[in-house]
């Protein structure tokens, strides 16, 4: 398990002033957390901030007691993965080569990859499910498929911390569901802390054990969905009318029936 700590966090780019500031988190440390907010709130350059691809204006993002931004890329690459939006296919790249390309950090420059790697590999295309496509160039599959390769090439990582930025972008219901369980098995039974950006309100409610959400340059809300998702924090940040009812497994289902400042008519699911 990993422990994630944010402490007067403020992300955004030099130039510019802070996109989201005055971040005071401590995040579960198994689980998933699904990050929210409209667009522009700065969901992804908080994720980018963690996984230091950008450095924070303030503050500091703390992993296992040590500020992320102080240590040696390697070491991090052993206990942080991230998997951005719609990363670039590598030429002629098999899957299997893309998952062994996880076991980076563990080895020595120019040593051959040990029997230990090779486990590690055959592990994560199996949890997976991507054996059958381990042989397959990347650029032949869909985009659900190339997705569970990207997460095989994290498993392989085996770090314990997994970022995602928007993991169901661009794909369908069937593959955003088939990822969605997947991430959750993660978590599930291997004890994974996932850090996911979503757009969509019901894949935090129904996934996630751990939602924070961001508004007008601040962290408004972070705890568990059910308590978290009311229908008047949603018209508050996402400016519409919604209700939330609950669905198959437990799992709760936000629907929205109203812009905000309109009233219909007719909703028939209106409370």
């Amino acid at each position: 398990m990993a422990s994630l700590v944010l402490k007067g966090l403020a992300v955004g780019y030099p130039e510019g002033s802070p996109v989201v500031s005055g971040i005071d988190l401590v995040l579960p440390d198994a689980g998933v957390t699904a990050v929210l907010g409209t667009n522009g709130s700065g969901k992804s350059t908080l994720l980018k901030t963690i996984a230091r691809i950008l450095r924070p204006l303030s503050g500091a993002a703390i992993l296992d007691g040590q500020d992320i931004h102080h240590t040696p890329t390697k070491e991090l690459a052993r206990r942080l993965a991230i998997l951005g939006q719609d990363p670039p296919i590598p030429r002629d790249m098999t899957v299997r080569e893309l998952v062994a390309y996880g076991r980076s950090p563990h080895r020595r420059p120019l040593r051959a990859a040990t029997d230990d790697d090779r486990a590690r590999v055959a592990d994560a295309l199996e949890a997976t499910g991507t054996v059958p496509l381990a042989d397959t160039p990347l650029d032949r599959l869909s985009g659900g498929q190339r997705q569970r390769a990207w997460i095989a090439m994290a498993l392989a990582q085996d770090a314990p911390t997994i970022l995602l930025d928007e993991p169901t972008s661009f794909l369908d219901i069937e593959h955003q569901l088939e990822v969605l369980l997947l991430l959750r098995g993660l978590a599930d039974t291997r004890g994974k802390q996932i850090v996911m950006v979503v757009h969509d309100i019901d894949q935090a409610l129904g996934y996630a054990d751990h939602v924070v959400v961001l508004h007008e340059g601040r962290v408004v809300a972070a705890g568990p969905p059910g308590e978290v998702l009311t229908p008047e924090l949603i018209l508050r940040v996402f400016h519409v009318r919604a209700v939330i009812r609950p669905g198959p497994g437990g799992r709760a289902h936000c629907l929205p029936y109203a812009l905000a400042g309109r009233e219909p008519r007719d909703a028939p699911w209106h409370v």
